[in-house]
């Protein structure tokens, strides 16, 4: 093991949990601020540009299916991380390549699958999602050039994460910041500057895509990198695999029934307030997603150092960790909660003018953003519980906000908004404000039936010895 590996190992476990949780959180917070600039641009520059109401809700349409072929994305990389930053507190590199090598496989068969998936379905699947007659065309224009450009993201979305997990957390981050700025510059240029529209818009993300994707690569391709691409790495290992699905299956629960949520939401809108009630949730959703991601990459940050200390059994770190990336990510979000209240006009101008779209918007981001800090406690636990392999808490956790609580109360609320007289889109909207708090309220109670994670000593039935299996109850690799 090199020099470099041990100080990035050593310090996961030893250094001051808030200095080593800012090295960590600053550069994925910075990542997942990035990785909203894809959308965000495109809404900013298509947004004032004629028909930019209808343009903005056509790319509304689009976000569900980019954030499903994300929830891939998240399926092995946030599971393949985990895995990665767990083992290395083992010391062991070179299960850690495997790992590398594995997640490598996965993304490659996940890639080809959604790409001739989207090239096949593509117009009933944006139907699907909420698309009108009028939309549906400028949706399919943006799919067909972004979708090649998606199985890049996810490719990305897994690498950045083990670059992170590896110990080398601000090469992770300049990765995704070289991408969005040229995605910032195309944008300009396409759309702006060519006048291409939509298809600009699409170009610049797919080219950035690829840009960023290619930088990744080069990363594990250098043997200075401490975990590189090595011939044994390739080989399929199902143990391994199964291990990488195993924690990846929460973010991607949770990526998938997001999706599932948008689609019906965006009919619940079409049905309330037609396709500017879309446009306008769209707008929302992005500003929210801005909020939501600096959140994530708290607990991006988070992960290494919780995963890490969990499988060296360095309960009281834990617990630091956990703490310190709550109060970080309830603050968080009463800022997002703060500046809903205050100025949404000013945020909602920022994508469009259109009087008639701001009237839609402006209450919508209150509703949507006024439980922010509830929503950063879910994120917190939700994001923990993955780090230190409870899959299934972590999908619970994960699902009961987006999917459990928030389908029922977007078609119960309306209609009750409605029979007492009141407008159903105010419904629509406070439904998404009811399954915060509930879902708030779930994952306290998971939190405190496995408050004994935290407890010095404690010893988890998967790191207790068993045989012919490994640490975490895992099977070794040879």
């Amino acid at each position: 093991m090199s020099n470099e590996t041990k100080d990035t190992t050593k310090e996961l476990g030893t250094r001051n949990i808030r200095s080593l949780l800012w090295k960590y959180t600053l550069p994925a917070v910075v990542t997942q601020i990035i990785a909203t600039v894809y959308n965000l641009v495109d809404s900013i520059f298509l947004g004032h540009v004629e028909n930019g109401a209808l343009i903005l809700a056509a790319l509304a349409i689009t976000l569900p299916i980019m954030n499903i072929i994300h929830a891939f994305g998240s399926l092995v990389g946030a599971g393949a991380g985990a895995r990665m930053s767990i083992v290395l507190g083992r010391k062991d590199v070179r299960w850690a390549e495997k790992i590398l090598g594995n997640s490598m496989i996965l993304t490659f068969f996940f890639g080809a699958l959604f790409v001739s998936a989207g090239y096949l379905f593509m117009r009933p699947i944006l139907a699907l999602f909420g698309a009108s007659a009028t939309t549906i065309s400028m949706a399919q224009d943006y799919m067909d050039i972004v979708l090649p450009g998606m199985f890049l993201t996810t490719l990305t979305f897994n690498l950045s994460g083990l670059i992170r997990a590896s110990g080398y957390a601000s090469r992770s981050m300049w990765i995704q910041v070289s991408g969005a700025l040229l995605n910032i510059a195309l944008d300009a240029l396409f759309i702006v500057g060519l006048g291409w529209g939509i298809r600009g818009g699409a170009w610049a993300t797919t080219i950035s895509m690829a840009f960023s994707a290619m930088l990744a690569v080069m990363h594990f391709m250098s043997p200075k990198s401490f975990i590189h691409f090595k011939r044994h790495c390739w080989q399929p290992k199902m143990y391994i695999i199964k291990n990488i699905l195993a924690i990846g299956v929460s973010p991607f629960s949770m990526n998938v029934a997001s999706c599932a949520v948008v689609a019906l939401l965006n009919h619940q809108l079409l049905t309330y307030g037609g396709d500017l009630a879309v446009s306008a949730y769209g707008v929302v959703n992005r500003v929210s997603m801005i909020v939501f991601m600096i959140m994530m990459g708290i607990c991006q940050g988070m992960q290494p150092i919780a995963g890490y200390n969990y499988g060296a059994g360095l309960n009281l770190r834990l617990k630091h960790v956990y703490t310190l990336s709550l109060k970080w990510n309830v603050g968080t979000g009463v800022v997002g909660m703060l500046l809903a209240l205050i100025i949404p006009k000013m945020l909602v101008m920022m994508m469009n003018d259109d009087p008639q779209l701001i009237s839609i918007a402006v209450p919508a981001m209150r509703y949507l953003l006024v439980m922010a800090p509830l929503i950063g406690f879910t994120v917190t636990n939700s994001q923990f519980f993955q780090s230190i392999d409870k899959p299934w808490i972590a999908i619970v956790t994960s699902l009961s906000r987006q999917f459990i609580f928030l389908i029922p109360m977007m078609f119960l609320v309306p209609l009750l908004y409605t029979s007492l007289g009141g407008n159903g889109l105010s419904g629509v909207w406070c439904s998404c404000t009811i399954s915060d708090v509930l879902g708030a309220t779930l994952s306290a109670i998971l939190l405190y039936n496995q408050r004994k994670v935290f407890v010095p000593g404690y010893i988890p039935p998967e790191r207790k010895p068993r045989k012919e299996r490994g640490p975490n109850g895992l099977i070794k690799p040879e």
